[in-house]
């Protein structure tokens, strides 16, 4: 067999293989973590949270809540470029996904603690 003669099955074996390997791992709620957003919101979300005042009050005040700054922690848009490295913590600024693109959170990722200081409504 010649390798134009071969192409073919191959490429059918890749697609199938693809095909069974994303199935397997969509039941097995696998995540994957290899991009740069992706790492800094799991890691963001494995640690302790703290708010700061000013969001509790926000909070308090119901014009957002808790449920949607864990959401945007879990599928928002990190701004990856524009990260402000302050002591042993980094801060990046977090902008919800889809109908939350006008809450930004401002999130300081410490070593043991994230701290999230600021929520920003437009």
């Amino acid at each position: 067999m010649t390798v134009k003669q071969r192409l073919p099955y191959y490429f059918i074996g890749f697609l199938l293989g693809i095909i069974i390997v994303y199935f397997i791992l969509d039941k097995k709620n696998v995540e994957f973590d290899y991009l740069p957003n992706a790492r800094v919101l799991k890691s963001i979300r494995r640690k302790p949270q703290i708010f700061s005042p000013e969001v509790l009050q926000i909070i308090h005040s119901k014009k957002v809540d808790s449920l949607t700054i864990n959401q945007i922690l879990k599928n928002g848009n990190v701004d990856i470029w524009n990260k402000l490295k302050l002591d042993t913590c980094m801060q990046y600024n977090i902008q919800g996904r889809k109908n939350l693109k006008n809450i930004t959170l401002t999130v300081k990722r410490c070593d043991s603690i994230a701290f999230i200081e600021k929520v920003v409504i437009e």
